[in-house]
């Protein structure tokens, strides 16, 4: 059976890469303790809205395929009576 992914894992993991890359960044920087992790604190509550965003979205998206699959399918099942 085919894998039907719409990119939403690729998606998914890429947000997870660019938040990772973005803490071992500020954890190198030449920063106080204290303001790196205030900086990492403000940086994985936007990661985490934008992972909502990106979830909310693949969930839109599959409703969507789910309903045109749907309608395709009685449109088949019409045709063959």
């Amino acid at each position: 059976m085919a894998d039907k992914n719409d990119g939403a894992g690729f998606t998914i993991g890429f947000i997870t890469g660019i938040a990772i890359g973005l803490a071992i960044g500020f954890l190198y920087a030449p920063q106080p303790g204290k303001e790196t992790r205030k900086l990492l604190k403000e940086k994985a509550e936007e990661a985490k809205g934008k992972a909502a965003e990106v979830a909310e979205k693949v969930k839109e998206t599959a409703t969507e395929a789910r309903k045109k699959a749907q309608a395709k399918l009685e449109e088949v099942k019409e045709k063959a009576k």
